[in-house]
């Protein structure tokens, strides 16, 4: 049978993407480097343990809102459970010697915010107000079709044009001049891995707006999300396989500017109607393509591009009673009382291995996420902090076998992560049972992502919006999707994938994603098992007793 797309890369992009086009008729080959299926959204085992590096927590999962009609729409609702994290604190900021909680409802983060800082109460409400109205306004600019919408588009995006060109540090000082109350409106800018003073704030906006009613984490990680698309998409006749490393896209033509199918590590080429890579730029077009194929002025674009930062990663089980050391199901941002930008300057210093600790840390708790992978005995965290890939750099030409050097450096890295989580969980270094650290090497070799990058290209103000790169690329045939495309995240990686689709197919992005009374998502609260269904208790159960 003839292929109509292939699809380069299973992160949540593509999958989506292969998931819409295979719903619509094509047959669709994707084609994963990695042995299991699913980018950042891949979960893995490590003695036993269940980590996602990429999947830790996803918002607007309630009744009517986006992500929710996403999955019912992309028809695979009905596979997935999610547990919905802390409602009094989904978001816990460790800021210094202060402490705030962030509950999943506005009205009470603005009576929260009010309280602590009275003073800033005018400022609190018109501040979110405006991320509402421009996170709002973005969502609008894709549903936009036809003769109305042109002549109301100045209007219906009014706020977005006021502050859609300045930075997150400009529009905050316009709304709030307390420091620590910036810190805590700014804590989220660790989901796109930039400083106020460098992050777009329609992007910020976008990112709280999307938390402003609560977190919820997928039961079983996020392999589930994985495995309920590539479920969907074997159903349609699509084929999903891993272990296959592609070495370059086939082009044809006078020019050598048509894509007509890829070629593999082992030699094995593959022809298609046309190729989706969801890869990311410089993989795409430098590694996949050749400079030699690419325009003179497409090449000047990836030279000026820059990735987002990398980061460690610390993968941990204990066997300590972590909720009485303080944890629940509420991620923990942790970070000093000083301005972000210095912060993250800090940390992005290639001299990672002075001091004590590091400056900021992400940490999640999985098993209070998801109370049913918890085994009774044994917690397992996932803790977090961007470095800059400079940091690593004279490791980057060793192969799977890592030289000695590498290897004390891991461990030195890793101890200064456990002495950093001790301040949040005094005594946990004498409570684990296995760790291991994922470096920005790690993040080359299994995500295949440039430098490391966690986010795909950095979201500046120069590189998103019309200054992003295409999902419809100058070669024929060939099309993007992923965190680099669109937005990043699961959802924003999600919605690039049906984008594509939508291009290649054309119609509109809603079309693909039409609701569908027949699938409901089953969500569950992650701090009151009072009203789990028997099969999950049975579950629970029997994760007890292994």
């Amino acid at each position: 049978m003839e292929i109509d797309t292939i699809i380069i890369g299973s992160g949540a992009g593509g999958l989506s993407a292969a998931l819409t086009l295979s719903r619509a008729g094509q047959n669709v080959l994707v084609l994963e480097q990695h042995e299991i299926a699913g980018g950042w959204c891949h979960s893995f085992k490590l003695n036993g343990s269940r980590f996602t590096p990429g999947v830790h927590y996803i918002g607007l999962l309630g009744e009517g809102e986006s992500s929710s009609d996403l999955y019912k729409g992309l028809g695979i609702a009905n596979d997935l459970v999610f547990f919905r994290m802390n409602k009094n604190g989904y978001e816990h900021c460790w800021i210094g010697e202060e402490r705030f909680n962030v509950p999943a409802n506005i009205d009470e983060f603005v009576n929260s915010l009010t309280k602590q800082f009275p003073h800033e109460k005018r400022g609190i409400r018109r501040y979110l107000n405006t991320v509402r109205d421009v996170s709002r306004e973005l969502q609008l600019i894709p549903k936009m079709n036809g003769f109305w919408d042109a002549i109301t588009i100045p209007w219906r995006t009014r706020h977005l044009g006021k502050y859609g060109l300045f930075t997150l540090k400009r529009v905050i000082d316009w709304h709030v001049k307390d420091p620590l109350l910036k810190l805590i409106l700014n804590v989220q800018c660790g989901d796109h891995g930039l400083p106020p003073g460098r992050a777009s704030f329609p992007l910020h906006s976008a990112v709280m707006e999307h938390y402003l009613s609560g977190g919820y984490y997928p039961m079983d990680g996020g392999a589930s999300i994985v495995k309920a698309m590539t479920k969907a998409i074997k159903g349609y006749g699509g084929e999903v396989r891993t272990k296959q490393m592609v070495k370059s896209i086939l082009l044809e033509g006078d020019d050598k500017k048509r894509a007509v199918g890829v070629e593999l590590q082992s030699g094995e080429k593959i022809y298609a109607k046309r190729v989706i890579s969801n890869a990311d730029p410089s993989k795409t077009y430098l590694d996949l393509i050749g400079e030699k194929n690419l325009s003179p002025k497409l090449v000047a674009k990836l030279n000026e591009t820059k990735y987002s930062c990398t980061s460690l990663m610390l993968f941990l089980t204990v066997d300590m009673d972590v909720r009485a050391a303080g944890l629940d199901s509420g991620n923990i941002w942790v970070m000093p009382n000083r301005d972000m930008d210095d912060v993250y300057n800090e940390m992005m210093s290639t001299d990672i291995e002075s001091g004590d600790y590091f400056s900021g840390l992400f940490i999640s708790c999985t098993t209070l996420k998801d109370p049913a992978s918890f085994d009774g005995r044994h917690h397992v965290l996932e803790v977090l902090t961007y470095i800059n890939y400079e940091a690593f750099s004279k490791f980057k030409d060793e192969d799977k076998k890592r030289s000695i050097e590498y290897l004390e450096f891991k461990t030195f890295l890793t101890n200064k992560m456990i002495n950093s989580l001790e301040r949040v969980v005094p005594n946990i270094k004498n409570h684990i049972i296995h760790k291991d650290l994922g470096t920005p090497m790690t993040n080359e070799y299994y995500i295949n992502s440039t430098d490391g990058s966690v986010y795909g290209t950095e979201k500046s103000l120069k590189q998103i919006g019309p200054n992003a790169f295409r999902a419809q690329s100058e070669i024929e045939n060939l099309y993007l999707c992923g965190a680099s495309i669109l937005a990043h995240g699961v959802t924003g990686a999600t919605y690039s994938g049906i984008q594509t689709a939508a291009i290649i197919l054309n119609c509109r992005q809603e079309d693909l994603i039409h609701p569908d009374e027949n699938q409901k998502l089953r969500i569950y609260n992650a701090e009151d098992d009072s009203e789990y269904p028997q099969w999950m208790k049975d579950k629970i159960k029997s994760k007890r007793k292994q």
